[in-house]
């Protein structure tokens, strides 16, 4: 582990992750929460939530109850698309911080995201079942490591802080 962290003289300290597959370590920030952090871990979270829907979208196609693949129930229908809705708009909201390196825009960008991890990996193991939680799926670790990113680069608290500042400080 030493030799993957060089920063015990850095100051950082390792974690204990909810992933065992995902080690983790705090280093110490001089000045608040660095933009481009925020940035990459917003990215980090949508392709989380685009390989979430790609496995759900796959499972609900191969699977079948009652004769059917359970794709074609109204439910599994809703879950997916809800869930590419909340990636697609992830997307266009971390293409735009890329682009514009706004803060009003990144912080925007890393709770879409978020949002779109998280809730995208509880839709995927809704449509799995309770094969969604077994080491046979990788869909647990993306629930697993989406809620661990939701931390990383400060908390999600002080995105929508830093955003409202944003938003109130414009003129009407």
């Amino acid at each position: 582990e030493a030799d993957v962290v060089r920063g015990d003289a850095a100051g950082a300290v390792p974690l204990r992750s909810v992933d065992p597959l995902t080690p983790l370590h705090r280093v110490p920030v001089a000045r608040g929460v660095d933009p481009v952090a925020v940035l990459l871990t917003a990215a980090e979270q949508l392709g989380s939530a685009t390989r979430a829907c790609e496995l759900a979208v796959q499972h609900a196609r191969a699977r079948e109850q009652f004769g059917q693949p359970i794709g074609g129930f109204q439910a599994v229908k809703h879950l997916c698309a809800d869930m590419l809705v909340r990636t697609e708009t992830a997307r266009a909201a971390v293409y735009a911080a890329a682009v514009t390196a706004d803060a009003a825009d990144i912080d925007t960008a890393r709770l879409l995201a978020d949002e779109a991890a998280v809730r995208g990996a509880r839709d995927c193991l809704q449509v799995h079942g309770g094969m969604g939680f077994t080491w046979e799926f990788e869909v647990h670790l993306h629930l697993k490591r989406a809620w661990v990113r939701t931390h990383r680069a400060g908390d999600a608290t002080e995105s929508e802080e830093s955003l409202a500042a944003e938003l109130l400080a414009q003129p009407i």
